[in-house]
């Protein structure tokens, strides 16, 4: 989502064996999808991150099309209408997919874990848009296990929260691991929920959502959680009404102007979605 609030992008994904380099923005305020025309831009990918970073614009990094495995960032800036790719100096992350990227409390996105096919990672890095660089800010013993598939986000008190994903030999995991900016990974208490890879996650707040993804069983899951970022407790959200069907690799966003989220796309395992969901907010 853009500054502003007002427009959410996307970028790329995959639909069976195409993988896609096409970018979409969708107007909050009438629900309608355009295809956006940016010129040259990033190679066609999955499994890539995608933040918003004031200032700089969609930001793009790593992912994977075919055999292929990607360490490039670029940004999309709406006033130039453009990609471009941004340099990248320092500690420059090994190319990879499956990882996961949070805009940081000083201005930089870090970065953690990820796959490629020569195995699985475990480090953190940060890169600092002002630098044009990489650093390696891994902090080890303990650090959470080699993993991909998982996703992170930044409390509002500048503490970095890594859940889930899959390792070696494991296609779930359920574990909670939060690191300070400047200290070191701390483990939490065993979440309640099913352990999940490619689960859908945005935050409001203090809050964050996390919707679906697949449990050890590599079946699709279609329940509602939130975890308090703040004391780190969990709480499942019973919803009435229509749910949208189980799914993994979802897109989860938050629009707070509207007091709703939105849920788009996904696959379970026969078939891609393509349908928007909307789950409005209690004021």
């Amino acid at each position: 989502m853009d500054g502003d609030g007002a427009v959410a992008y996307l970028f790329g994904g995959r639909s069976g064996a195409d993988a896609f380099d096409d970018l979409w923005r969708l107007d909050l305020a009438t629900d309608e999808w355009a295809r956006v025309d940016a010129g040259k831009g990033p190679a066609a990918r999955f499994g890539h991150t995608a933040t918003w970073v004031p200032g700089v614009g969609l930001v793009v990094f790593s992912g994977q099309a075919g055999g292929s495995f990607f360490n490039d960032t670029w940004a999309y800036s709406p006033d130039a209408g453009s990609w471009r790719r941004l340099p990248s100096g320092g500690a420059v992350p090994e190319p990879r997919y499956g990882s996961c990227a949070a805009l940081a409390p000083d201005g930089t996105l870090w970065i953690s874990h990820g796959f490629t096919d020569r195995g699985r990672f475990f480090d953190t890095r940060a890169y600092d848009f002002a630098k044009g660089a990489w650093a390696d800010i891994t902090r080890e013993d303990p650090v959470p296990v080699i993993r991909c598939l998982h996703d992170c986000v930044w409390t509002p008190d500048g503490r970095f929260v890594l859940y889930g994903g899959q390792t070696n030999g494991v296609p779930a995991l359920g574990d909670l691991w939060v690191r300070a900016l400047d200290g070191a990974w701390q483990p939490q208490a065993d979440p309640p929920l099913v352990a999940r890879q490619l689960y859908a996650v945005t935050t409001i707040g203090s809050t964050a959502w996390i919707f679906g993804g697949a449990g050890l069983d590599r079946a699709p899951l279609r329940d509602l959680w939130t975890l308090d970022l703040g004391d780190l407790s969990w709480h499942e959200i019973t919803l009435g009404g229509s749910i949208p069907p189980a799914r993994l690799s979802a897109t989860l966003i938050a629009d707070p102007a509207r007091s709703r989220l939105l849920l788009f796309g996904g696959k379970n395992s026969q078939s891609a979605y393509d349908d928007l969901w909307e789950l409005r907010l209690s004021d």
